[in-house]
């Protein structure tokens, strides 16, 4: 498989990569809560539609020049697959999400890891749709050639075009099923407000989908607002909604003994969901306490989860 192309795309517009961050904290947060998600929703004998915006390249080389170059997996995926990692019996969801992932990689190193197309494919049936939205020229390519070898046929469409546009002509699917990934890299100011209409878009083409929207919790206004922002549509809707959030350690930037500014890089992230299975908040209960055990850097690691109808 061609996991990731190593060509570098010198673009202001396209310069957030994946690659750079697979497998970290906040991966995990967000593939947990997906794996439980998808393993709900496809209990159902009716198709599902699945719909990821901001699909990526689909495969990633945890031992490529992107991920070492940021090592960010070292502090998620691979602190809980190094052999004794846990001392405890994991969470169901939590094993479930490792499991998934080891099914990538042959013998206990994990060297490859599974963005969310290919998990969300591992977890489909043959009667179920996957619409795949990439607007990077490179981690088009990869991923057209990714999914190009799982030989998957029209279950998955891989499209060159904006996801959040790209989506509204799918909703509502035919099946009258959908699930909405929506983790754009929010690298530009403006996509916090793209996911908030996007959503009040697809709530009203499509008010029963499940919508799950990832998003970094930084110190800026507009990663605060979001959540804060999904809840009262989700309520104005009469919709059940659940929030959860990972922090691993403190978003403070501090000195080094030279003087320098060092930045924490992306302390905590979230996710929210509108319409989730009633099943997910029992789910993430015990998964979330153990990522903060397994994945804590500092004292200020904690995790949140809330739910509303």
């Amino acid at each position: 498989m061609l996991i990731q192309r190593s060509d570098r795309y010198h673009s202001t517009m396209f310069s957030y990569r994946h690659a750079f961050h697979a497998g970290n904290h906040a991966d995990v947060l967000k593939h947990t809560v997906l794996i439980a998600t998808l393993q709900h929703l496809t209990e159902k004998d009716a198709a599902l539609m699945v719909l990821d915006t901001h699909a990526g390249a689909g495969l990633y080389r945890l031992d490529g020049d992107y991920a070492k170059t940021s090592a960010e997996a070292a502090d998620g995926i691979l602190r809980l697959t190094v052999p004794g990692a846990a001392h405890v019996p994991l969470a169901p969801a939590l094993q479930a999400y490792i499991d998934l992932v080891r099914s990538f990689n042959a013998g206990s190193n994990t060297k490859i890891y599974p963005g969310s197309p290919f998990i969300i494919q591992r977890l489909l049936r043959s009667h179920d749709k996957l619409k795949l939205f990439e607007l990077h020229p490179s981690d088009m390519r990869s991923l057209s050639g990714n999914v190009a070898q799982l030989e998957a046929g029209r279950q998955i469409a891989v499209l060159h075009e904006d996801g959040f546009e790209g989506l509204k002509k799918f909703l509502p699917p035919p099946s009258r099923r959908a699930l909405v990934l929506c983790d754009p890299s929010y690298e530009i100011k403006t996509d916090y407000g793209k996911v908030l209409d996007m959503v009040q878009d697809s709530l009203k083409r499509f008010a029963t989908g499940t919508y799950a929207v990832w998003y970094p919790i930084i110190p800026r206004p507009e990663a605060h607002d979001l959540p804060r922002r999904l809840k009262t549509m989700a309520q104005k809707a009469g919709k059940s909604w659940l929030h959860a959030t990972l922090t691993v350690k403190s978003s403070k930037i501090t000195e080094t003994l030279e003087g320098q500014t060092k930045r924490p890089g992306l302390p905590a992230s979230g996710m929210f969901l509108i319409n989730p299975p009633y099943t997910l908040k029992a789910e993430l209960k015990d998964a979330l306490a153990q990522m903060v055990q397994l994945l804590g850097q500092d004292r200020n690691a904690t995790h949140t989860l809330e739910s509303g109808s």
